[in-house]
């Protein structure tokens, strides 16, 4: 072949590449497309996600405020909102726009700061120094005449489900309406701060004293939590009535009345237990302890001095056998309940209900029952902790019948409550009731792991039919630990990246070797 015709070749080819590799970038540009290989899809935009910015019927306009050369790991964040956003822009077919804006100078300051994006201190080393950088890091969403405001973003761990929550709240028509019963000695919103701000976000929160007026029509879930005492009978009658007008009750009690610090505990009478059982349910007057459990910072005077330890306290379990079928609780891993009480649904079939367990104890568990007296260094015996799977939390739907039908409204004087005269409900539609054995663990100073919160934000996305917004919240974005491996496994790995990249380098350069003399040996045969 003569030079003139290798180098046509040569040109041939070059052309031939860059020509692909036009196409495929115009390609990438018009058709949004993504591998994801990890196991629980963390780079992929859920169904919930997709389905929602698929539905917008306006244009959403969104405006990222970014301070560019942020240092590490603050530049990370940028990058990872900018490939969020363009999921969300690739599936809402043109109704999602973008842009970035770095908010430097006086004039890119005020206008972040007029759409309420407030700045942010970060730590810089420069040149052997820490300096304290000014930075942007928020977005601002306008969709029609109203508009939802990111301050800071600084977790990406929970992006998907900020920005998915932020655009459901803003494009939504309306707002659904939580209430928390009160009048029982329940505990008051401010020590549930964190559960309220999570769930104003979606919903409209607010208490409800049915002692001074039924449930209003408009509340998509009651949640009784915690009450310390008796319920009377026309209290009852409301809550019932409202679950026969087809609302959802999220019931969290505790039935025994634990302290920590008295290391006493005493049952606790609410005189639901008739209404519950009514229902399918019961909430046992136990305790469960479970090997698998929380420590507690104890004090031990030794020698004159005050000594701080931890102990594992089996009254405080970690529950993690959760039901791999419910949106609930499928992808929690560790919720912590205080003194918690186990629950029984096997009446649940004799009255036509379906119900489904979420949470049970550890495989090695137990039940105190009648004194509840707890000394954190007691000495715990195997044969304490002989059950497994004991059922702490459970979900029951279908058409109930009314506690009341076959009963007259009761009139209770010692409350201002006035049971509606008119026609009495006896059955309900489809709907849905939760028990949990433990009524603390959503309060802000029992809340460990980020589960507590999730449990309980995801029990009120499904008692109102929220189920998008469970799977986004629960995504598992941590990454996986290392798995163990063996020592000589562990040789095996090591040597193998020293010597086999090598090897294969070396070989490929020995084949194009053979190949370029073998080719050169043929031209030389047919020259000749």
């Amino acid at each position: 072949m003569s030079n003139k015709n290798l180098k046509s070749q040569t040109l041939m080819r070059v052309g031939i590449v860059a020509v692909i590799l036009i196409l495929v970038n115009v390609i990438s540009i018009r058709m949004f497309g993504r591998l994801d290989f990890t196991k629980n899809n963390l780079y992929t935009l859920s169904d919930a996600s997709k389905n929602l910015v698929k539905s917008l019927d306006d244009r959403l306009t969104i405006k990222a405020y970014f301070t560019e050369e942020l240092p590490p790991p603050y530049n990370n964040v940028r990058r990872t909102v900018l490939d969020q956003l363009n999921e969300y822009k690739a599936y809402s077919q043109g109704n999602l726009q973008f842009e970035f804006i770095d908010p430097s100078g006086e004039k890119g300051e005020q206008e972040a700061q007029q759409q309420g994006i407030q700045p942010v201190q970060v730590q810089v080393i420069n040149d052997d120094k820490l300096e304290v950088k000014r930075g942007y890091m928020g977005m601002v969403m306008l969709f029609e005449d109203k508009k939802e405001v990111i301050p800071v973003i600084q977790n990406t761990s929970t992006l998907e489900y900020d920005l998915s929550s932020t655009i459901k709240r803003l494009t939504s028509k309306s707002q659904k309406k939580i209430a928390f019963l009160t009048g029982q000695g329940e505990p008051a919103l401010q020590e549930l701060q964190r559960a309220q701000q999570l769930l104003s976000r979606q919903y409209i929160v607010e208490t409800a004293d049915i002692g001074k007026g039924p449930v209003g029509h408009d509340v998509a879930a009651l949640i009784v939590m915690a009450p310390q005492n008796a319920f009377s009978e026309a209290v009852k009658y409301q809550i019932d009535q409202y679950i026969m007008r087809g609302g959802k009750v999220a019931f969290l009690l505790n039935k025994v009345d634990a302290n920590l610090q008295q290391q006493f505990g005493r049952t606790l009478d609410l005189k639901l237990e008739d209404m519950l059982e009514h229902y399918g349910l019961r909430i046992n007057p136990d305790l469960v302890r479970d090997v698998q459990c929380a420590p507690i910072n104890i004090v031990q005077q030794q020698g004159g001095f005050s000594i701080q330890s931890q102990v594992q306290f089996p009254y405080i379990p970690i529950a993690s056998d959760v039901s791999k079928d419910n949106t609930m609780v499928k992808n929690l891993q560790s919720i912590v309940l205080f003194f918690v009480s186990s629950i029984d649904t096997t009446n649940l079939a004799a009255r036509g209900l379906k119900g489904e367990i979420l949470i049970r104890s550890s495989k090695q568990s137990g039940r105190q029952t009648q004194v509840f007296y707890f000394d954190p260094m007691a000495r715990y015996t195997q044969d304490m902790f002989t059950e497994s799977g004991i059922p702490l939390a459970a979900v029951v739907s279908g058409q109930f019948s009314s506690f009341y039908a076959d009963k007259p409204i009761p009139h209770d004087t010692s409350d201002e409550v006035i049971p509606q005269p008119g026609q009495k409900l006896a059955q309900s539609s489809d709907t849905r009731i939760i028990l949990v054995g433990d009524g603390d663990f959503a309060k802000d100073q029992f809340l460990g792991g980020r589960d507590n919160l999730n449990l309980f934000a995801n029990m009120i996305d499904y008692l109102v039919d929220d189920a998008g917004l469970i799977t986004i919240r629960s995504k598992d974005v941590s990454l996986p630990p290392l798995e163990q491996v063996s020592d000589g496994s562990k040789k095996m790995y090591k040597f193998g990246n020293m010597i086999v990249p090598p090897l294969l380098v070396l070989g490929y350069g020995l084949l194009r070797w053979q190949m370029r003399k073998a080719k050169k040996k043929a031209l030389e045969t047919s020259t000749f």
